[in-house]
């Protein structure tokens, strides 16, 4: 090799060190750091080694009670997501209709809403003066698990549904061919060969529900609190430190679990959908076949999904003299009380902080996508951007609300003392957001055909112009998309934001709690027009963000 050529190699691999360097540093500096001090100060007291935390907490009745019912209603919501997000993956993916993209698209949104959002449009259901007040639901653990599947209804439909539409169904008519009932189909030919992909959602769901937080906040009440909705309690209550940590250690263990399972998972589903065929072809829909899938999937889209977003909206316009938008006109006053800032203000403060945990986010997945896409000629190599994969999926798996409280007992001290600094917010924001951007990224560049690269290297081009020309140029189709996913996640976030956020500086999602917390017809008017204007904006951002969608994007 000639001294340019050895230059040129040692400039190709210094510039890919640096863009492994610098996300691996952020998340070194405001995920890794938080976390293991958190995990520390579980196990230490006056700087020995220590269990006393862990045996006052595990002591306590009330932590038993939290452990049990978080792992309840977790396993409550994923049964129920599967069992009704089956019957949707077929309708939606193995029957056509007209509208089918519609409802594909209305399957999506309540995924992406805010978790406060949520909260507030269930809990307009069953208050004394809701559609269903009258059926004592307000607090209940079945409003809680209903909430879940509302979330995670898409998540079920779209992982089966992938996996479903790619079935060559010769194998399913061989079968009915030979005589077998369409019961025996589905249990000996169609669930086996969907059970990677239904195991998959299922490990995903319950990771979800595990650490679910803002809707448990708002309708969980004292009798369904959560190890998360605990951790506030004991941080912002009782001013319980070591306790928190205790229960934050359980908490990362639990979702640690859940997310190897997951990432086994989907590793089965992703072999599963190779062999795959792409020949299989819809088939239209037929009443007598699809009356049962049909009418599952349109109670769950009706009653479960449109119908408490329905009763928001209809909630926010009502006033004590009828209908109109007076709860939204006072958006624009704090409204006296707790409140210092008005509604306006704080949707300012999460549209400024969204946007700076944007930027943060979709620039640094980028950075690790590109790196990741790579295809080493060495199995030691592979081996290494396999770890560098899984190391950024983690902020997945690691609850927003440990985050959040990471960054209280870690960040207020030189050399990084940021507890006056709005910073903390969309740094945190960031860090939730950074998997999403790198899920939907690493699929579009791992598609580029790389007869691409070497037809540009043997036109001339040098890498870092094959990287412009080639890499980046198509992964611009994914940005829209990860742009989209990174802002309406930020805009919404709650769990670590609940946490940081000044009293001063609210954004929309925690003024939404505040609001719902206060007692009055006037501040449960104005939280509902609230959350109406933020789940508005969530869903305008991911509307225009799934027109730019590429094909091989995915985010789950």
């Amino acid at each position: 090799m000639d001294r340019r050529g050895h230059r040129l190699t040692v400039g190709r691999r210094l510039g890919w060190t640096l863009a492994a360097a610098v996300p691996l540093a952020f998340l070194g500096v405001f995920f890794a750091w938080p976390v293991a001090t958190l995990v520390a100060r579980g196990f230490l007291d006056d700087g020995g080694l220590s269990w006393a935390g862990f045996e006052a907490v595990f002591a306590a009745p009330r932590t038993w009670r939290v452990i049990g019912t978080t792992l309840a209603q977790a396993l409550a919501g994923t049964m129920a997501s599967v069992a009704v997000g089956v019957p949707g993956a077929w309708l939606l993916y193995r029957t056509r209709f007209r509208g089918r993209w519609l409802v594909r698209a209305l399957v999506t949104v309540p995924f992406v809403l805010p978790s406060v959002v949520v909260g507030v449009a269930f809990k307009s259901l069953v208050i004394s003066t809701g559609p269903l007040g009258g059926l004592g639901l307000d607090g209940s653990f079945g409003l809680i698990v209903a909430s879940l599947v509302f979330f995670n209804y898409a998540v079920v439909v779209r992982t089966v549904g992938a996996l479903w539409a790619a079935l060559d169904p010769r194998t399913a008519e061989a079968a009915a061919t030979l005589g077998a009932s369409p019961a025996r189909v589905w249990w000996t030919v169609t669930l086996p060969a969907l059970a990677p992909a239904i195991a998959s959602a299922a490990a995903l769901v319950f990771l979800f529900c595990a650490s679910a937080y803002g809707v448990v906040m708002v309708l969980g009440g004292a009798g369904y609190g959560t190890i998360e909705t605990e951790i506030w309690f004991l941080t912002s209550q009782l001013l319980d430190l070591r306790g928190a940590a205790a229960l934050s250690i359980v908490q990362l263990v639990v979702v640690a679990a859940c997310l190897i399972v997951s990432n086994h998972l989907q590793a089965r589903q992703a072999r599963a959908q190779k062999f795959a065929t792409d020949a299989a072809h819809d088939a239209p829909w037929r009443w007598r076949r699809d009356w049962p899938t049909t009418l599952v999937t349109a109670a769950v889209v009706g009653g479960l999904l449109l119908f408490p977003i329905a009763t928001l909206l209809e909630r926010s316009l009502r006033t004590a003299s009828g209908h109109g938008l007076d709860h939204y006109l006072a958006l624009g006053s704090a409204g006296g009380g707790p409140l210092t800032v008005s509604v306006w203000q704080a949707a300012a403060n999460s549209l400024r902080t969204a946007t700076l945990a944007t930027v943060l986010a979709v620039v640094l997945g980028l950075l690790v996508a590109l790196v990741v896409s790579r295809r080493p000629r060495t199995p030691s190599g592979r081996r290494a951007l396999g770890v560098l994969d899984a190391v950024f999926m983690l902020p997945l798996g690691v609850s927003a609300v440990t985050v959040g409280f990471g960054f209280l007992i870690t960040l207020n001290r030189p050399p990084l003392d940021l507890r006056s600094s709005m910073i903390l917010v969309p740094i945190a924001q960031a860090i939730v957001a950074l998997p999403l951007v790198v899920r939907v990224l690493l699929p579009v560049l791992r598609a580029i055909d790389p007869r691409l690269r070497e037809a540009a290297q043997v036109l001339g081009a040098g890498p870092w112009r094959v990287l412009a020309s080639v890499d980046l140029a198509l992964v611009s189709r994914g940005l829209g998309l990860a742009t989209g996913f990174a802002f309406a996640t930020s805009l919404g976030e709650f769990g670590a934001t609940s946490f940081l956020a000044r009293p001063d500086q609210p954004t929309l999602p925690v003024m939404v709690f505040r609001l719902i917390g206060r007692p009055g017809l006037e501040s449960q008017g104005m939280a509902m027009a609230a959350a109406v204007v933020l789940a508005l904006g969530c869903a305008v951002v991911m509307g225009i963000a799934e027109t730019m969608r590429p094909k091989e994007a995915t985010t789950w």
